[in-house]
């Protein structure tokens, strides 16, 4: 029954069944036929049994049979059925050796083909051994990769070696240690039942919520030294100083306040020298807190809050701030209107003048206003007034004139009573001068020559008055200054007035000198003592010339306010009068205009 199903094997072990075959079938002739048949029952039960026992264990055998490699001796006697049993069974134990060594061999070949970087290849020899690679832990226990145990001198590659993977050429965490000998690789300790850690559990629990991964080993952290900056106990120290001496002060007002008789004053005191604790709550914040401190935020749930509430201040409406309008807008001029013709204008008054009139038709119509009386004259009186104009003319003629002198005194009230008196006048002038400042204030800088005539004199300050404008005018023997500040619209006619319309060179005329024309030239004794002289009278010795006088506009901008509160001339003999007149504010003006110089100055310099 076994021999049928025996695996194939090679030449020389089928030879040698076939011949221990033949000599069985020979010797089975013989006397001892008996004595064979039951050695030959005893081998292939050791057989079979063999092969069950390779079954169970799992190995991967060579399906050769042992008896092919074992061949039945024919011509000596065979043992006994006790010594044919044992000695093969120790066969069988060889062989199964032999088959767990060459399982060892298949997967080092396999783990060296998965992982090029393994030390050595195995030899080739029949007395090499390969040597397993110790198992690595975990964690700390974990065992170095063995490129870098190794401390040979890797060999130089070839031509073939050159696709091949190539050893890491850093320097290992061993560097320090090449010249001693490589340790050999640890044994394998032995399975023990690792005890869970009652201290690691919270650590444990703590990286796989992090992480996710039950089992990662926590990265240990280790304590940096930490140094306290320099001059912190220097600053406690002074604090502590402060409070002492503040704490002595309290105690020293305190004193002389009870000697004083001022007790109900000390808590003013201290609420002066000392600020007081910051609130649990801002106003601002203290309708959303449940109880209206900070520490609710950590207390209650945030669905507490009076956020989301109906009684929360907090809605869906928006309050927009009321719009202020720019500064720069105030000095943008105001829409003019649309220009209209002559003809368009007409027009337009016919067509508003027959809009009025048709309301007032309707009105007298529907009854709510009185008719008009006829307007009775002298040229309509007898279109109008037919028949009473005939019977009495003289008598209808008087009513006429009186009617229409009583319409010309109405006309003349009603005009009396719509006229401005003087000081509505003033005040309606000075109501426009401040709406012009609304607009914005601009300051001038102006530089004259002199001022020594009183014509020019007079000329700056009456029209700085009359046009609102405050400021100062500086008598200075080197030259006089001009600064004025008010709104643009009267900067503007100002600076005409001092750039354009003053003669600066021309002197003013003296009293008594204007040319008296008479009536009657024979009238009067003396005509010619009495007629006064065309030419002006030249200067005398006191008298400045005004050859060359001129005046510049050395600055103009726009300023937040003003300076002074009217316009006054100040006599400053020296440069720092003049910078004291000014103030702090407006000195630099003072060298400003000491410094201006003219175009062609510049350029004749």
């Amino acid at each position: 029954m076994s021999d049928r199903k025996r695996a194939l094997e090679d030449s020389g072990s089928s030879l040698a069944s076939k011949k221990a075959r033949s000599e069985t079938t020979t010797s089975s002739n013989g006397p001892d036929s008996l004595g064979d048949k039951e050695a030959l029952i005893a081998q292939k039960r050791a057989e079979i049994a063999a092969k069950l026992a390779a079954m169970r264990s799992g190995s991967n055998t060579t399906h050769a049979s042992p008896a092919s490699h074992t061949p039945v001796p024919t011509h000596t006697p065979s043992p006994g059925p006790s010594a044919a049993s044992a000695h093969f069974a120790e066969d069988v134990g060889k062989r199964i050796a032999e088959a767990k060594r060459k399982v060892t061999d298949a997967q080092n070949k396999l783990a060296m083909k998965d992982n090029p970087y393994m030390s050595s290849a195995p030899s080739h020899g029949k007395s090499s051994r390969i040597v397993e690679p110790a198992p690595q832990g975990v964690g700390l226990k974990m065992a170095a990769h063995p490129l870098l145990l190794d401390t040979s001198i890797p060999a130089p590659q070839s031509k073939k070696d050159r696709y091949k993977p190539m050893q890491p050429k850093f320097a290992s965490i061993r560097a320090n240690a090449r010249n001693v000998p490589t340790p050999p690789p640890a044994a394998a300790p032995a399975p023990t039942v690792a005890k869970e850690n009652p201290y690691a559990a919270a650590a444990a629990a703590s990286a796989s919520a992090e992480t996710g991964f039950e089992g990662m080993p926590r990265e240990r952290v280790g304590r940096s030294l930490k140094f306290n900056p320099k001059g912190k106990y220097v600053s406690i120290a002074n604090q502590v100083r402060q409070d002492a001496q503040l704490e002595a002060l309290k105690q020293r007002i305190a004193e002389s306040a009870r000697k004083a008789g001022l007790d109900g004053e000390f808590d003013t005191l201290e609420k002066n020298i000392r600020r007081e604790a910051p609130p649990m709550a801002e106003w601002w914040d203290a309708p959303l807190l449940p109880t209206g401190r900070y520490s609710d935020l950590d207390e209650f749930d945030p669905a507490y809050l009076k956020i989301r509430t109906e009684n929360s201040p907090i809605t869906i409406y928006i309050q927009h701030p009321i719009p202020i309008p720019a500064p720069g807008d105030k000095n943008k001029p105001a829409p003019k209107p649309l220009m209209l013709t002559k003809k368009e204008q007409k027009k337009m008054r016919k067509q508003r003048r027959q809009a009025e009139l048709q309301d007032k038709r309707d009105r007298i119509r529907m009854g709510l206003i009185p008719p008009d009386p006829p307007k009775v004259r002298l040229a309509n009186l007898m279109k109008v007034l037919t028949s009473d104009a005939v019977q009495d003319p003289t008598r209808v003629e008087a009513r006429v004139r009186r009617e229409v002198a009583m319409r010309k005194h109405t006309h003349d009230k009603m005009n009396a009573e719509r006229k401005l008196t003087d000081e509505q006048r003033r005040e309606k002038v000075e109501t426009k001068k401040a709406e012009e400042d609304k607009k914005g204030i601009l300051g001038a800088v102006f530089k004259v020559s002199t001022l020594a005539d009183p014509a020019h004199r007079f000329k700056v300050r009456k029209n700085a008055e009359q046009m609102a404008l405050t400021g100062l005018a500086i008598f200075n023997p080197g030259f006089s200054m001009v600064y004025v500040e008010g709104a643009p619209k009267f900067i503007r006619s100002y600076k005409r007035l001092m750039l354009h319309r003053i003669v600066w060179t021309e002197a003013a005329r003296a009293r008594g000198e204007e040319e008296v024309a008479l009536a009657e030239d024979g009238e009067g004794g003396g005509g010619e003592e009495s007629r006064a002289s065309k030419e002006p009278a030249g200067p005398s010795s006191g008298e400045v010339s005004l050859e060359g006088n001129r005046c510049d506009l050395v600055w103009e901008g726009p300023i937040r306010e003003r300076g002074f509160t009217n316009f006054r001339p100040k006599s400053c003999p020296t440069d720092s009068a003049a910078r004291d007149v000014l103030g702090t504010k407006l000195m630099s003006y003072w060298d400003m205009a000491k410094n201006y110089k003219r175009e062609d100055e510049e350029w004749n310099v």
